[in-house]
């Protein structure tokens, strides 16, 4: 194990213990063992750590037994915003391309953009986004229109929203979970 994995190992274990809310009845050391013999999901948690996600375990799936991490920062990571929605909205873009897709970018990192209801499960256990907004997975019937959704809560409460795919904007970005 590298240092900087050592490291990342270190932050993760942190995180999870000052928010014993998210994961209850879930034990450290088995999380991290899980994670020392993939080192590959390492990869992709430290690159949802350097785009300010905060990744976190929100839960442990009851039939393959996989942790599931979410970004659990108080907004959008910063990292990960002014972003259209998916590479063919990208290229259809004539004037002001971003200079990336969330789904390009998740597929970068090796994790998947949440969906609606990973986003919901999320703002149960914290309340995110008071102040941006992230693209969640869209079904392909609302994409092959030209839209595309995101998510945010004000008001005290979590709304569904659409846009263009290829509109971006400095507050919006993605959530992205990753199962070990």
């Amino acid at each position: 194990m590298t240092q900087n994995q050592e490291e990342l190992l270190d932050v993760l274990k942190t995180r999870f213990e000052e928010n014993m809310h998210r994961h209850e009845g879930i034990d450290w050391a088995d999380v991290q063992s899980r994670l020392e013999a993939n080192p590959d999901k390492l990869r992709s948690l430290q690159a949802m750590e350097d785009t300010e996600g905060e990744p976190d375990v929100v839960g442990k799936d009851p039939e393959t037994g996989e942790y599931l991490f979410y970004d659990c920062s108080p907004e959008s990571p910063k990292g990960r915003r002014s972003i259209c929605y998916d590479r063919e909205a990208l290229e259809k873009r004539k004037k002001n391309k971003p200079e990336n897709s969330a789904m390009d970018v998740a597929a970068e990192m090796g994790i998947e953009m949440l969906t609606e209801e990973e986003y919901r499960h999320l703002q149960e256990l914290e309340h995110v986004d008071k102040k941006t907004s992230s693209w969640v997975q869209t079904p392909e019937r609302i994409r092959k229109l030209g839209g595309a959704l995101f998510c945010d809560r004000r008001y005290d409460t979590v709304f569904l929203y659409h846009n263009g795919a290829d509109s971006y904007y400095a507050a919006r970005g993605f959530r992205g979970s990753l199962r070990v």
